[in-house]
C-alpha cells in the first residue's frame, strides 16, 4: 500500500470535500481519514485527509501536477501533499538543559516519532556526550550578541548541509534571528516553560510561586519574530498548591515541558498542524 497525506486550505466554498473525495476515487485511491474545519469569521476552509493506493507503480510528481491541474487551480486551493515514506528531518537546538533532549532522543530511539534527527546544534558543549550516546552528530556553534551574524551563518550552513525540514528548540536559550525564522517560517518549534501568555521571562516558576498560583503549565508554539507570540501548537497544565515548593514547581514544570514538546513535535511531523493568521488548526 502507498499512503499519502493532503493538507488543504482555501476560501470556503461549496463542494470542496466532494470534489477532493471524487478525485481520490477517480484515481483508485481509498480515503482512510478525513477531517475539516471552517473558520466562519475568516471564511477559510481547512482539510486534512489520508489516502491509500494499492498500486505500487505510481509517480508522486505526476500526481501532484494532476492534482494542481484538476483541483488546485480551479478551486484556488493552497495545498501540500506528503507520502508516508517521507520522514521529515528535524534539527535539535539545545543549550545546557538536558531534560527535553533526553526525552526526545528516548522517544526517537523507541520509534515513537516519525522523523529523522540528523544533527544537534548547541551554543554550549555541555550536551555533546548526550548526542554521542545516541550516535547523532553534534555541532558546537558559539552564539552571543557580539557574534550573531557568524553564529547564524554557521547554523544556516549546517541546516543546509543536513537538509533539515524543521527545527526544535529543546530549551535553547538564545533568541532565534529574523533571517533564520524567515527561512523556516512555521517550521521552528519552541517549548515555553509557562502557560502562555502568563508569567513570561527567565524565571516563570518563581513568579508563579510568588503569586500563589493553583496551576502551572507549558506551551509549545511556532517561533515568530514576536518573542513567545507565535501560533500555539500544544499546551498542558498541572495543579499545584501552597504545600509545593519552588523545586516542586520546577520538577512538575519540566515534566510538562517534556510531554508538551513531544506532542507538538509528533503533530508537526505527522502533518497535523496548519497555521493561519497566527493561529493553528490542529487535527486529531
Amino acid at each position: 500500500m502507498q499512503k499519502i497525506t493532503i493538507l488543504i486550505h482555501c476560501e470556503d466554498q461549496k463542494a470542496i470535500i466532494a470534489s477532493v473525495t471524487n478525485y481520490i476515487a477517480s484515481i483508485d485511491g481509498n480515503i482512510i481519514y478525513l477531517d475539516q474545519h471552517v473558520d466562519a469569521d475568516e471564511n477559510v476552509f481547512f482539510m486534512r485527509l489520508e489516502c491509500e493506493f494499492s498500486s505500487k507503480n505510481w509517480d508522486i510528481e505526476a500526481l501532484k501536477i494532476d492534482f494542481e491541474t484538476r483541483l488546485g487551480n480551479p478551486l484556488k486551493l493552497s495545498w501540500e501533499l506528503y507520502t508516508q515514506e517521507e520522514k521529515p528531518k528535524m534539527a535539535l537546538f539545545v543549550s545546557k538543559y538536558d531534560h527535553c533532549l533526553y526525552d526526545i532522543l528516548g522517544r526517537y530511539s523507541a520509534g515513537e516519532l516519525p522523523l529523522e534527527i540528523p544533527v544537534i546544534i548547541s551554543n554550549h558543549e555541555d550536551l555533546k556526550s548526550v548526542a554521542e550516546r545516541f550516535s547523532i552528530p553534534f555541532h558546537y556553534v558559539p552564539f552571543t550578541k557580539d557574534i550573531k551574524e557568524e553564529g547564524e551563518k554557521a547554523q544556516l550552513d549546517l541546516l543546509e548541509q543536513y537538509d533539515i525540514d524543521f527545527i526544535v528548540l529543546a530549551r535553547y536559550m538564545q533568541i532565534i534571528t529574523p533571517n533564520l525564522i524567515a527561512q523556516y517560517r512555521n517550521k521552528i518549534i519552541n517549548i515555553h516553560h509557562s502557560f502562555l501568555p502568563a508569567f513570561p521571562g527567565a524565571k516563570p516558576y518563581h513568579s508563579a510561586f510568588k503569586r500563589g498560583v493553583k496551576i502551572i503549565g507549558a506551551t509549545s508554539h511556532y517561533v515568530t519574530e514576536g518573542l513567545d507570540e507565535g501560533p500555539i501548537i500544544e499546551q498542558d497544565i498541572s495543579r499545584v498548591s501552597h504545600s509545593h515548593s519552588i523545586e516542586d514547581f520546577i520538577m512538575k514544570g519540566r515534566d510538562l515541558e517534556r510531554m508538551v514538546l513531544a506532542r507538538a513535535i509528533k503533530l508537526h511531523a505527522e502533518h497535523k498542524t496548519m497555521v493561519y493568521d497566527n493561529k493553528t488548526v490542529v487535527f486529531s
